[in-house]
């Protein structure tokens, strides 16, 4: 399935209708932008929606970034992690002039165990599942960053009320079953 592999990671009930699927880069301004408006779709449809994150590295630091987001997922802090490095992002990510050496002091702010981060950031498997992402990406097509998926079908407008309407389609699909 290259829309979503064993190592995913995902929010929202597994029983949901409507999977949506992520591709995404953590250094990506765009994915910054839009990542709100997925959060809010989260809270209208707690029962009926799932959201499916993978990762779609653009960027010259976006496979790092991607790293230390599963380092962080280790410790149970994936999502908190994700919302820090967007917080950040212009910051760490700036295309002209990135820091990415404080991605390390945005896991320790979130009280981390610094030791286990910084040998897990490293770890040749985090590579691997990224590249397993971009690989299943580049199949289905993706390009750029973000692309999203509902219920397999790409959305093919990249704002909140166009992914709303997608949501609503399964929706009404699913209940008139």
């Amino acid at each position: 399935n290259r829309f979503e592999r064993s190592h995913s990671r995902s929010l929202g009930p597994a029983t949901a209708k409507v999977t949506l699927v992520e591709f995404f880069d953590p250094e990506c301004e765009s994915c910054r932008a839009v990542h709100p408006v997925v959060k809010q779709l989260l809270k209208q449809y707690p029962a009926d929606l799932r959201l499916v994150v993978r990762y779609m590295p653009l960027h010259g630091n976006s496979v790092y970034a991607a790293m230390a987001l599963e380092a962080a997922g280790e410790q149970g802090m994936y999502w908190e992690m994700l919302e820090r490095l967007f917080h950040y992002q212009p910051i760490w990510g700036n295309h002209h002039d990135p820091k990415p050496e404080l991605i390390p002091v945005y896991a320790d702010e979130l009280g981390l165990d610094m030791g286990q981060f910084q040998s897990d950031v490293t770890r040749p498997s985090y590579r691997t599942l990224v590249e397993i992402d971009r690989a299943d990406g580049q199949a289905l097509g993706v390009r750029g960053t973000p692309t999203f998926f509902v219920n397999r079908r790409r959305v093919l407008r990249l704002d909140g009320p166009e992914l709303a309407q997608m949501i609503e389609q399964e929706l009404a699909k699913s209940d008139a079953r």
